[in-house]
């Protein structure tokens, strides 16, 4: 059961975040949006019922993607971290402890399954 569950979308360009939004709305999250990492600290900081972050690499602002989840796992340890780009390859070396990654384009269900496997619901 995802309902009441926070989740925030890390992703500078619209059309994909209207898109990730709209599916993980319809599963039942409860979504935050960032445009950048900046913008992800500030709503991190503010609301501390998210519980996973679902952020691009690639982006604007004083930090990509991959440095996010490495300030996440370290100031919010319990925050879930999916990690995803349409133009690098990661490997798993790259990211925190636990996180996931998933190459764009990325399958809705399989980011819903791995989502719920990270959460346990």
């Amino acid at each position: 059961m995802t309902a009441g569950i926070s989740v925030l979308v890390v992703e500078d360009e619209a059309l994909i975040m209207l898109d990730i939004v709209d599916q993980l709305e319809a599963e039942g999250f409860t979504i935050y949006q960032a445009h950048n990492a900046d913008i992800a600290i500030e709503l991190l900081a503010a609301h501390p019922d998210i519980r996973l972050i679902f952020t691009d690499i690639d982006m604007p602002g004083s930090m990509d993607g991959l440095k996010l989840a490495t300030a996440v796992r370290d100031r919010w340890p319990p925050v879930k971290i999916i990690v995803t780009s349409g133009h690098r390859a990661v490997e798993i070396t790259d990211m925190p402890d636990g996180s996931v990654f998933f190459s764009k384009p990325y399958k809705h269900k399989a980011v819903t399954a791995s989502m719920r496997e990270l959460l346990a619901v």
